[in-house]
Parts: C-alpha cells; structure tokens; sequence
C-alpha cells in the first residue's frame, strides 16, 4: 500500500526535523519536542503520525511521553539515566541508592536493566521495555542541602550521589542493607 503525497509529507517532515535535532547524545524525544516540528497538524493527525513513524522502525516508544529516534544511534548503556533526566526534567533527580552504590562497588549483585533515581517528584517505576527500568524514589532532600555529597555525570546526564550520600538515601528510604560490603564502605567512607 502506498502511501499519498500528502501523507507522507508530514512524515517527510517529522524525520527531517528529527535528524537535524538529533546527535549520538540527544536521541529522546517526547511527542511536545516533535509536535513542534509540525505544528499545523490536527492533534489526531498528529498522534496518527507517532504511531506510523513508530511502525514505520525509525521513532520506538521508550515508554509513555518518549520516544527514541533510532537513526541517532545513541551511545550504549546509558539509555535509562537519558531517559530518566528527559523524563523528570523538571525535577531535582540524582543517581543513587543500589546503582551509585554498585559504580562504586559496595553492592556487588545489582539487577541488570534497572537503575535507581532520588527524585523530588513522585516514587515510580517506568517500564522502558527492552532497555529495563527506572525505579524514581521520592526525596524531600533539596539539592542545596547535599550539594556536596553529589557530583555531574555528563555521561549520564544527572547528578550522581557520593558513596556516603547513597547509604544515607539507602537507609532513608528503608532499602535492603544485605548486600552491601561493608568492608569496601569502610575504605571508601
């Protein structure tokens, strides 16, 4: 079945737009940052085009509110923490608890595919299909209280806790203590 001219145009459009915004580390996108790139699209249009770009291979849904433009061929490993920086922009969000503390190797059996977010937004787990989860745990901590416990991952995109910020957040929010090395927290704290 081929498609119309005129269909196919807004879809022209989208992906033009999408590889002119796109790099290796800006590859998520909500449907907000591409309805820009089609404003005068009736709003059923447009989620119509989400989902055919989405079958059509080139966007694939993260999960709810994002979506991964493909042809950016985004870095590796690092999907989930873009995709929790994306998700909570608006929120103070800091690596922490089980995934800070296996970085550092106090934890040595961490999930794979799952990652650990203090947020100042509500606690949740995001289902991110193929790519694993994020677990956002809610903090009422303000960032300039812990500043100095918390250091920029460019890489990642967020704040990352220090070591003994971690075991605070990690008793904080009644963890799981048994497989933390305790021996390693004692040199590394």
């Amino acid at each position: 079945m081929a498609l119309s001219h005129a269909s196919a145009q807004p879809l022209s459009r989208l992906y033009h737009g999408l590889e002119a915004l796109s790099t290796p580390d800006r590859y998520l996108f909500t449907p907000a940052d591409m309805r820009a790139l089609l404003p005068s699209l009736r709003d059923e249009a447009y989620r119509a085009l989400l989902s055919r770009a989405a079958r059509g291979g080139r966007l694939e849904r993260v999960c709810r509110g994002l979506y991964l433009y493909r042809p950016a061929r985004p870095a590796d490993g690092r999907l989930l923490f873009h995709a929790a920086a994306r998700l909570r922009a608006h929120e103070f969000n800091y690596i922490s608890l089980e995934t800070a503390l296996s970085d550092c190797g106090i934890i040595s059996q961490v999930p794979q595919s799952w990652v650990t977010i203090m947020s100042s937004g509500r606690s949740n787990v995001i289902d991110c299909g193929r790519w694993g989860s994020i677990e956002f745990v809610h903090t009422r901590q303000k960032a300039a209280n812990i500043a100095g416990q918390l250091v920029y991952d460019s890489l990642c995109g967020l704040w990352r806790a220090s070591a003994a910020q971690a075991l605070r957040d990690m008793r904080a929010a009644r963890r799981n203590l048994d497989l933390i090395d305790w021996s390693v927290v004692h040199e590394l704290v």
